[in-house]
């Protein structure tokens, strides 16, 4: 099975590069079980896709993604109604790696993430951050995607 491997941080603003690529995203979660199976539906720039992430609490989740047809798409996305998030994700190239910086809207408007993808754990590991990413949120559940979608933005007590 395919495996995403990847750390995730937060990031206090962003201002795109001059090289970075810049996709809408409109993300909708049709299932989410106990054991972090998600099923969700993507519109990227276009592009449709369904797909399923199984695992919490690691580095490594496996993820197969199937496209769609932009009318099986429509069929689909009243299932995600009240589990949704829209986020423009800029592809940042940085030192033979690269970034995804996701900066979210409408209710999660505020919000910036910074993903890396690798492929092994092992690197995961190695990676040292750069000084303008943020507090690393990998295994944070708050911060999850789908708890983004259902939940909105993680509110903490004072002082926290």
């Amino acid at each position: 099975m395919p495996l995403e491997i990847e750390r995730k941080f937060l990031l206090d603003r962003f201002t795109p590069p001059p090289a970075a690529v810049a996709e809408p995203i409109e993300q909708g979660y049709i299932a989410i079980t106990p054991d972090g199976t998600e099923v969700r539906l993507r519109s990227i720039a276009g592009k449709y896709v369904l797909g399923v992430k199984r695992g919490t609490g690691s580095l490594s989740r496996i993820e197969v993604e199937c496209p769609l047809t932009e009318s099986e798409f429509d069929e689909l996305w009243p299932a995600t109604a009240g589990a949704r998030l829209v986020k423009t994700r800029y592809t940042v190239p940085l030192e033979g790696t690269t970034v995804y910086v996701d900066v979210y809207a409408e209710g999660l408007a505020g919000l910036h993430t910074a993903e890396v993808e690798f492929a092994s754990e092992a690197a995961a590991e190695d990676f040292t951050p750069p000084p303008w990413f943020g507090s690393e949120v990998t295994r944070a559940k708050p911060y999850k995607n789908r708890i983004l979608a259902t939940e909105g933005l993680p509110r903490f007590p004072a002082g926290h």
